[in-house]
């Protein structure tokens, strides 16, 4: 008998010791995003799984293209047993709507990429955020572009800048005007920044027809500089230079994301696409889905807004910083 009691008190104490460990294993964390094909939302899931397997929790992905898809997903994520979810939204203005549907399940929400917009247009601020900082990257984009014009040797009276825009939206908004506002303070002239405004998406095609329009306003440039909110909108500027006869060699282009240029870095004959400011997707994977475990957890408030920056990546540079980023 006494062996007994001995046998369950070192049980009940051995339940005792690992009691986080148990709760651990049953932690299940929801990954949603708008645009699941996407590399980067790829590299996304890639990490969140990679701060599952070092601490324990599983991760349920799931792509949410539209608002009945994201609702319904979390009903699902609810049924099952998750306690919280990491999401960029297919649109913004859904936030009231998925906080209200979280809160109905128990969930707890991080918002990766996208912040979440009241019915007022204002953030909501209340809802943890994860995300690259728009106006650093575009900064970031604005001083390669100015650097690499000065390596050149081009006589700054000679170069103009066409920034494509999407100023719908605040964070591409935030991007190009840091870009422009990086350039005039290295002291390129304001007045020689053209903005060459995209209609609905960012997508090649759109950005090649607002590339064609400033152009033809301003044909006689000498030098290009080429940025915008994304890699496809600077790709379809570098395609609408080439449609001119304008040569590689006269243009520098440089994107943001890193995502969708790789196919361009890798072309045998350079184009004047020059490179791409990197978002780190991994860190924002990892990171986001890290700081939910803790939540859940321990209870531990995430902070409200944390931001990450970007890495310049080029021709000669792209596949070893691909491959240090986990992003290879």
């Amino acid at each position: 008998m006494k062996q007994i009691r001995t046998w369950l008190l070192g049980l009940a104490l051995a339940a005792l010791l690992v009691p986080s460990a148990a709760f651990a294993a049953d932690i299940k964390i929801g990954f949603l995003v708008k645009q699941p094909e996407e590399p980067w939302f790829q590299v996304e899931w890639k990490f969140a799984d990679k701060a599952g397997e070092e601490l324990g929790f599983d991760v349920i992905k799931i792509g949410v293209p539209d608002g009945e898809k994201t609702l319904n997903a979390i009903d699902n994520l609810a049924a099952a047993g998750a306690q919280g979810f990491v999401i960029c939204t297919p649109d913004v203005r859904l936030g009231p709507g998925i906080m209200a549907k979280a809160r109905a399940n128990g969930l707890k929400v991080i918002t990766v990429d996208d912040r979440f917009v009241a019915a007022d247009g204002s953030y909501m601020e209340e809802v943890p955020y994860i995300g690259m900082s728009a106006e650093k990257i575009g900064r970031q984009m604005g001083e390669a572009l100015f650097t690499e014009m000065k390596n050149r040797g081009w006589n700054m009276d000679d170069v103009s800048v066409m920034m494509t825009t999407f100023e719908e939206l605040d964070t591409t908004r935030e991007r190009t005007d840091g870009a422009i506002a990086q350039l005039t303070e290295m002291g390129f002239p304001a007045d020689r920044i053209y903005k060459a405004p995209i209609q609905q998406r960012m997508e090649i095609p759109t950005a090649l027809d607002a590339a064609n329009t400033l152009l033809t306003r301003h044909p006689n440039v000498k030098y290009w500089l080429v940025g915008g909110p994304n890699d496809n909108s600077v790709l379809g500027a570098v395609r609408a230079l080439e449609g001119w006869g304008i040569a590689v060699d006269s243009a520098i282009a440089v994107g943001i994301n890193g995502t969708d240029c790789i196919g361009e870095l890798e072309k045998a004959n350079p184009t004047s696409f020059y490179g791409s400011i990197l978002g780190l997707a991994g860190v924002e994977g990892y990171e986001s889905s890290k700081i939910m475990y803790y939540w859940i957890k321990d209870g531990k408030e995430p902070p409200l807004d944390t931001r990450t920056v970007g890495r310049l990546i080029t021709r000669e540079n792209f596949r070893q910083v691909l491959q240090e980023e986990g992003m290879d």
